[in-house]
């Protein structure tokens, strides 16, 4: 069940409940690819604030498998994670990861991208797996065109997607919420087909799916808003796959709410941390996205703590920022231990950089209600 109690604009703010708990919208869901979120454990992700988490079906159909996570009776059981669980189908793993060797109205054939394994994944097959899986919202399997795609290719994906969608939900069954997912590129007209055809067959939520793949940002602000504006007020809305924090404010103010990006642990790894220009708490969230839309970032910056300059640096990683690596680790520290490779570097980087996400949710949560 979804419920929206206050509205800023287009904001919204609201709750949605899942078979493993409540979650509270707009969030945003750290990535957990295989059943981990890279370098931290399921309760370090819980202490940052983590609501819900995103896994993969495509990666957990190669490794370990259907009948392994039927066995062991789910993904919660085995990660050891009692909180909700997103999980994308695995048609945009398909598309950009394996070698594709044919499309067909049944479904995708592909090598896998591990040892080059011949597999066949259809709606059905991928409901199932994220039926073994046991995520409390499950994806439409989904044709993902590229971003560089022709309409015709963009129309050609959106039209079997639907079909697509039709033979997910007939597949699902059991508690897992289900949801669609708009495709149709930057082209209006298609990304509206694909949202009325969506609503006709009725979803428990619906995504925005095919941004964030090359189009620009004012391409991606126009489609989101104008899904946002045709899609049912009383289902939650998912933006796929972005992105940076401007973006996400942005599109919280087109009315989305929910939210997923490699971008803060991927950063982290690299060892380029997100902190904030000033307290979190005095900033206007709603007061319009114009300096967001021109890519102005208002509220952050980036930097990279390998650099030679925060060699001698003894302040904290971000004076505004509330979590573990802040409050117990030097800039300096943290430049030595990815000078020296060690291991707790890619720990305490990745700590900061999902805690800024998360804590930027709660901001925005904070302001709609307010």
């Amino acid at each position: 069940m979804f419920e929206v109690f206050k509205t800023k604009g287009w904001a919204r703010r609201g709750r949605l409940e899942l078979p493993h708990g409540v979650v509270e919208t707009p969030f945003f869901m750290p990535i957990a690819t295989h059943g981990s979120v890279k370098t931290l454990s399921p309760g370090d992700v819980e202490t940052l604030g983590a609501q819900i988490i995103l896994s993969n079906t495509y990666h957990l159909l190669l490794r370990p498998g259907l009948q392994s996570l039927q066995r062991l009776q789910g993904l919660h059981s085995f990660m050891g994670w009692q909180k909700p669980i997103l999980t994308d189908s695995g048609g945009f793993q398909v598309f950009s990861l394996a070698k594709l060797n044919k499309i067909a109205e049944d479904g995708v054939e592909f090598q896998s991208h591990i040892d080059g394994a011949r597999v066949t994944l259809t709606p059905e097959a991928s409901m199932e797996m994220q039926q073994a899986i046991g995520s409390d919202i499950a994806m439409q399997f989904d044709d993902v065109a590229s971003g560089t795609s022709s309409r015709e290719r963009f129309e050609e994906a959106m039209e079997r997607s639907l079909r697509w969608a039709k033979r997910s939900k007939a597949a699902m069954g059991g508690r897992q919420a289900l949801f669609g997912i708009v495709q149709g590129g930057i082209h209006e007209d298609l990304r509206e087909r694909s949202a009325r055809g969506l609503m006709e067959i009725g979803f428990d939520g619906y995504a925005i799916g095919g941004l964030s793949v090359g189009e620009s940002r004012e391409d991606m602000y126009r489609i989101t808003k104008q899904v946002c504006g045709i899609l049912p007020e009383d289902k939650p809305r998912y933006f796929m796959g972005g992105g940076m924090p401007e973006e996400i404010v942005a599109n919280v103010n087109a009315g989305v709410d929910m939210f997923d990006c490699v971008l803060p642990t991927r950063n982290a790894r690299h060892g380029t941390l997100f902190v904030w220009k000033q307290d979190p708490k005095t900033i206007d969230w709603l007061k319009g996205v114009t300096g967001l839309r021109s890519g102005n970032k208002t509220f952050y910056d980036k930097f990279h703590i390998t650099n030679e300059e925060y060699a001698f640096a003894e302040e904290k990683i971000d004076p505004y920022c509330d979590c573990e690596t802040c409050a117990t680790t030097s800039r300096a520290y943290l430049r030595h231990l990815f000078a020296t490779g060690e291991m707790l570097a890619y720990r305490l980087a990745t700590i900061h950089n999902l805690r800024f996400y998360l804590r930027l949710m709660e901001e925005l949560r904070q302001a709609i209600e307010k």
